[in-house]
């Protein structure tokens, strides 16, 4: 039980610093929506972005956090504070040299990493030498935002959790200052580009912001040219299977990339905005359980702990499933006036909230399974074994393909967000399977049962927020506010009423930290 309500207050803490950066996030993208609408600057941006953000996951947040975190805490639970800091050590330098060589190469082949990532932006000259610019542009943010994910790594191990949740809204800061300062003395196309640039600031602004907090806990960041140290052996054996997982991953956002370039304009943004609505619930809730729980299942298989490494991944699914349900019927529900609320004005007009509530719509019906699936996967990283992740990845990987092709068909750019969902539910039955023969019994019957009251409760609150917004009160903003309110409130009472254990687990955090901050 300790662990749990260890669980719990962790994912607190990383929940509040993603939601403000979320929210600063959702003010860049209004802002973004504002200038650029869903047009040729904006789809040119989004899809330019995508190549760093490729790189990113493999060397960053992605396939080096799943296998640093377990080989680092290996090293922080059962060997002596010099051993893990020349641990570190090693890695901070191996990462930056190959950041340097990687980032100089993706300047130089922009042109044909363009091509393959926006082939249909072939047929529009301007539109994919726009995109190469802006491609060139922001290569070097690899470099800091990557080692921002190594200090990332390196505080959640540490039970730090807070400041490198909240760290992100760095990129946020950097590209509202520019907006509101120096865009509008620009003309449109320098305009995108100054955004650009502006990343590389916000790359920087997250690094600098977790590293006093490394250094606070007595840590530091220094070269060591011992290549063969054999941490780095473990690590770079562990990541050679994750790396190829996370491109597995990026290829399938690539294929909607690709076949959302042939369905016309708008069609790229709108699968950007609706992905990002669907983020946020993801990860305030989903991605922050799946946050801590994976250094406290290292720790628990590092010290040999198996039965609480079991207790720790059937609650992270659990308060996944109760937390994710409410937002997946929320969206399905209020999605339109929610876009229209946040991002209609300016250049992103009507037509544009409904080709993004189109995808939004087929996003949000995988938004458990996403969560799962992530918690599942950091089960097998815990044990040190990524290969069994990336095996399951590959089949998925085709299943996807085959689908985005036959759905965009018939469902245009919600097709591709269908596809992504009906994905999402065949990775968590294929991960499931498999960790049940590697770990026995994980507590199934306690997880269908969380499941359907879940279930339960949201559909309720669904029905109430479709009523309360179809009222119209003075505004769409304040029907929005008053429908989600009320939505919350009746989802927490049938929880609890339903006398769901995550809900009640969660109230008695809440309670405990009023009275804490009361006495």
């Amino acid at each position: 039980m300790l662990e749990i309500k260890k669980l719990v207050k962790y994912a607190g803490s990383v929940s509040v610093g993603t939601a403000i950066s979320r929210i600063f996030g959702y003010i860049r993208d209004m802002l973004v929506a504002y200038f650029f609408g869903a047009g040729m600057f904006a789809d040119a941006f989004y899809a330019a972005f995508r190549i760093p953000n490729l790189i990113r996951r493999m060397l960053g947040e992605g396939s080096f956090s799943a296998a640093f975190i377990p080989v680092f805490s290996e090293y922080l639970h059962t060997k002596s504070k010099d051993e893990a800091q020349k641990l570190i050590d090693v890695v901070f330098t191996i990462l930056t040299l190959l950041l340097i060589v990687i980032t100089i190469l993706g300047v130089f082949f922009s042109p044909l990493l363009v091509k393959i990532i926006a082939y249909g932006f072939t047929s529009d000259p301007e539109k994919l030498q726009l995109t190469i610019d802006l491609t060139r542009l922001m290569f070097p943010f690899l470099l800091f935002i990557c080692l921002a994910a190594m200090l990332l790594a390196l505080l959640n191990t540490m039970n730090s959790f807070f400041i490198p949740a909240i760290a992100p809204a760095n990129l946020s800061f950097a590209e509202i200052i520019y907006m509101l300062a120096l865009a509008p003395m620009l003309s449109p196309s320098n305009q995108i580009k100054g955004l650009a640039i502006s990343v590389i600031f916000g790359g920087i602004g997250h690094f600098f912001m977790q590293y006093p907090m490394f250094k606070h806990l007595g840590w530091k960041l220094r070269f060591n040219f011992n290549f063969n140290h054999p941490g780095v052996k473990k690590i770079i054996f562990l990541m050679i299977p994750s790396v190829i997982g996370i491109s597995v991953d990026q290829i399938n956002t690539f294929v909607d990339t690709i076949c959302a370039s042939f369905l016309g304009d708008g069609s790229i943004t709108a699968l950007y905005y609706s992905n990002r609505l669907m983020q946020l619930p993801l990860a305030i809730f989903g991605l922050a359980m799946a946050t801590v729980s994976l250094p406290l299942m290292s720790k628990a298989v590092a010290q040999n702990n198996i039965e609480e490494m079991k207790q720790t991944l059937n609650f992270s699914i659990r308060f996944s499933i109760i937390a994710l349900l409410p937002a997946t019927v929320g969206l399905m529900v209020i999605g339109l006036p929610v876009i229209q609320v946040l991002f209609e004005r300016g250049k992103f007009d009507n037509f544009a909230s409904l080709l993004t509530n189109q995808a939004l719509f087929y996003y949000v019906l995988g938004l458990p399974a996403y969560a799962i699936s992530k918690v599942l996967a950091n089960t097998f990283f815990s044990f040190q074994d990524t290969k069994t992740p990336v095996k399951i990845a590959f089949v998925v990987m085709f299943i996807h393909v085959i689908l985005c092709v036959i759905l965009m068909r018939t469902h245009g750019v919600g097709g591709l967000a269908f596809a992504t969902a009906i994905c999402a539910y065949i990775n968590v039955l294929m991960l499931s399977h498999k960790l049940r023969v590697r770990i026995g019994k994980m507590g199934i019957k306690k997880i269908i049962a969380s499941s359907i009251k879940g279930l339960i409760a949201a559909s309720i609150m669904g029905l109430i927020s479709y009523e309360i917004i179809k009222l119209q009160f003075a505004t769409l903003f304040i029907s929005l506010i008053i429908s989600i309110i009320a939505g919350i409130i009746s989802f927490v009472v049938i929880a609890k009423l339903l006398k769901s254990p995550e809900i009640e687990q969660l109230l008695n955090s809440l309670y405990k930290k009023n009275n804490a901050k009361n006495s």
